[in-house]
């Protein structure tokens, strides 16, 4: 994955009549705004943000909306019922250093409302991003940092009444390191990467607790995320097809009778391009893959999605050898 260079950077009261009618021209003005960027933007309808679901063939996800030219989108997560939507996205402003933020887009009186920053831990620290929305709980986890990495790590936010509550610091024992890229299987394990370390880990859940975070024995591969039934594993890593190729390919390992995982798999070459693929996700119900391509000039990433029947087939041809 391209390292990112750059990353995501008092009430006056009026008691004059005059004061009081200006107030009432620029809420007037600011409320027409408003509706003029709703009529703007399209109305998309159903699952999935209103796309017709691909095939076997990557597609470029929402084009326009989600992939946007100019902007890195990376790291996408769809609510259990499929009526949210969050994804990271980096800015590219000549000459502004920006830095990562997390978009969220709901469905809201039968349509997708438009992909808005969130913001969740309101200024504390200084950047958000690879947003997961949990099988398991009203939660949302995501990574945040801060230039002096007081308080980085995992953070999340709860659903209640329909509503985002105020962010909060993942209170676990594991959290601990530059951690990223949290997600779960449906039994509540947990899946992360160490970043400094470029280690993935796993802690098991037993009865609400996590137990000790361990190192997952696998070959290689960061931004790991585990399948909604936990039968297998994607991770990206360097290319192994040429030592003069320096792009991520997208791997899987497919969980064995005994709990192991088996040898890497490279996804193939209808995934894995000469550009990188990074950050792997599958959508809640388990039927579709969305991951980042790096294929705009300057190496910008869009967000591509695709069939899980690819890595089915993967995985009866590995039983069946």
């Amino acid at each position: 994955m391209k390292k990112i260079k750059s990353l995501v950077n008092a009430v006056c009261v009026a008691i004059t009549l005059a004061a009081s009618a200006s107030a009432s021209a620029s809420a007037s003005a600011s409320a027409s705004a408003s509706a003029s960027a709703t009529e703007t933007f399209p109305v998309l309808k159903g699952y999935w943000f209103g796309q017709q679901a691909p095939g076997l063939t990557p597609e470029l996800f929402a084009p326009d909306t989600v992939s946007v030219n100019g902007r890195y989108e990376f790291g996408l997560t769809f609510s259990p019922n499929l009526d949210e939507m969050y994804f990271t996205a980096l800015d590219v402003i000549e000459g502004v250093d920006t830095r990562p933020k997390i978009l969220y887009s709901k469905i809201e009186d039968g349509r997708w409302t438009e992909p808005k920053t969130v913001n969740f831990t309101n200024g504390k620290m200084s950047y958000e991003l690879v947003p997961y929305a949990s099988l398991n709980e009203d939660r949302v986890y995501f990574t945040a940092r801060s230039p002096h990495e007081k308080g980085s790590g995992i953070w999340y936010v709860s659903r209640e009444n329909g509503e985002l509550t105020k962010a909060k610091r993942f209170d676990s024992p594991i959290n601990n390191g530059k951690l990223s890229d949290l997600n779960q299987g449906k039994s509540g394990d947990l899946v992360f990467t160490n970043m400094s370390e470029r280690q993935m880990y796993y802690a098991k859940n037993e009865n609400g607790q996590y137990l000790e975070a361990k190192p997952m024995d696998i070959d290689f591969g960061i931004h790991g995320f585990i399948s909604p039934s936990e039968d297998y594993l994607l991770v990206n890593s360097r290319t192994r097809s040429g030592k003069n190729r320096r792009d991520s390919d997208l791997f899987v390992y497919f969980k064995e009778q005994d709990g192991s995982w088996s040898d890497p798999i490279n996804l193939g070459d209808t995934i894995n391009t000469t550009y990188s693929e990074t950050v792997a996700r599958v959508s809640p119900d388990g039927k579709y893959l969305f991951f980042a391509r790096y294929n705009e000039p300057d190496s910008v990433s869009n967000i591509y999605w695709v069939s899980t029947d690819v890595i089915a087939k993967l995985k009866k041809d590995y039983f069946n050898k």
